[in-house]
């Protein structure tokens, strides 16, 4: 299988399904991958990331086959800590 078919062949769906597997190092059945899967799999990913997404998020593969790194600043400002979920003072409890 050359690699633009296996792209082709890949949907988002698959995409999150070996990327599920190699971050917890089993298939969705709870079977341990191997060391060659793991390795296959993560080369899936990756090509997927940069060719298919052209990811933007922190620590993924951009089209150009670099690692995505955002400053302290980009990610903060991507989980907004400006909206608080609660706060309190010592007073209340």
């Amino acid at each position: 299988m050359t690699p633009e078919s296996l792209l082709q062949a890949m949907t988002p769906e698959i995409y999150e399904r070996l990327r599920q597997s190699v971050e917890t190092g089993k298939w969705l059945d709870g079977e341990p991958l191997s060391t060659q899967q793991q390795e296959t799999c993560m080369q899936a990913i990756i090509m997927y990331q940069s060719r298919v997404m052209a990811s933007k998020e922190h620590m993924t593969v951009n089209e150009h086959g670099e690692i995505v790194h955002l400053s302290k600043r980009e990610l903060k400002e991507q989980f907004n800590p400006q909206q608080d979920i609660a706060r309190f003072s010592q007073d209340d409890f």
